[in-house]
């Protein structure tokens, strides 16, 4: 049995770490219901409230979760058919606060609680006033880890560089922080070599091809389904890998890559494929064909590779993505990209 109906907790989230993590789990495990609320005026860069709702959602799909900024609680308001107000400011008086919860979850959510979690000084004055104003009981305060003895965390000192303070992040919230550089090169154009240098380089993680894994499995064959099959693949283990990578995640090929070989062989692709072509990243980088052409089996030839560099650049201008290009040594384009990334 649990110990209280419905329990609430309240935060920025700004950005969910460990010690947010906590409360929401102690609080879930001691309520048959549990309402988690996110809201910050003013918000932080970076920090927008689809990306709070993402991690809430995927780390506690059981709860409840309500993420607002101003335009989230008006259209909310409307569809309760409540008068709108908009948020509190992060300054405002501590009981303004309590009391546009109070309201948020009698008048608009419809939720009322019994049970109230934080790990802050505020707590039993925020029970307090729901008891009084916004409860048909007694409503309880349960403080976690107040003295942040278990999760030694400020949210304040991740926000500032949570690369820096990765450790204290779940590879999911770890993960959205990353950013992806794509690296697109024809047949023989050293990106897999690249990718595999700017990871080292930079300490961090890097995607393999799925594409040419599936074929040599298949020895070397691949049917049409195969191509939205490794699409989607390939993007499964990027986000798989964004949660171990360090700032960075350099990915050998893209959805793009599929794309242009389904239609080479097949001479059309499933619009599901088209669209998981348009796969955004921070940062494309393009290999010139000016290595040696080397073939290895399982390559068309060099004029081959000249049509798909041409195709890439024509690509990438045609759907408004800029890109690097890289020339030269590996060792050179290392250097190339690196000043990117440091700009």
């Amino acid at each position: 049995m649990s110990t209280y109906k419905r329990g609430l907790v309240v935060g920025k989230f700004c950005p969910l770490h460990l010690g947010h993590e906590l409360l929401i789990r102690r609080a879930t495990q001691a309520c048959g219901e549990l309402l988690v609320v996110s809201y910050t005026k003013p918000e932080f860069p970076g920090l927008e409230p689809a990306r709070r709702e993402g991690w809430l959602r995927a780390q506690f799909p059981q709860a409840h979760i309500v993420v607002l900024d101003d335009a989230r609680l008006a259209a909310l308001c409307a569809a309760r058919g409540v008068p709108a107000r908009t948020l509190p400011h992060n300054d405002d008086d501590g009981e303004l606060h309590r009391h546009f919860m109070g309201w948020l979850c009698w008048t608009v959510l419809d939720l009322p609680v019994d049970a109230v979690f934080s790990s802050e000084d505020y707590g039993p004055g925020f029970a307090r006033v729901l008891q009084q104003h916004y409860a048909q009981g007694a409503v309880a305060h349960v403080s976690v880890d107040q003295a942040r003895t278990l999760v030694p965390v400020s949210g304040t000192l991740v926000r500032q560089d949570p690369h820096a303070h990765g450790a204290l992040l779940s590879p999911v919230v770890r993960a959205s922080f990353v950013r992806r550089v794509c690296v697109l090169g024809g047949e023989s154009s050293g990106k897999t070599t690249l990718a595999q240098a700017l990871a080292r380089h930079f300490d961090t993680a890097w995607v393999a091809e799925y594409g040419r894994e599936l074929w040599e499995s298949q020895d070397g064959v691949l049917a049409y389904d195969d191509l939205l099959k490794i699409g989607r693949e390939q993007l499964q283990r990027e986000a798989a890998a964004a949660g171990q990578a360090r700032r960075w995640l350099f990915c050998d090929t893209s959805p793009l890559t599929t794309y242009f070989y389904c239609v080479e062989m097949f001479g059309r692709a499933e619009a599901a494929l088209l669209e998981l072509a348009g796969h955004d990243y921070d940062l494309v980088v393009l290999c010139a064909p000016d290595f040696p052409f080397i073939q290895d089996g399982t390559r068309r030839d060099d004029s081959f590779r000249l049509r798909q560099h041409a195709w890439y650049q024509a690509e990438l201008a045609r759907r408004g993505i800029a890109f690097v290009h890289v020339a030269g040594s590996v060792d050179e384009r290392v250097r190339q990209v690196a000043q990117v990334l440091a700009a």
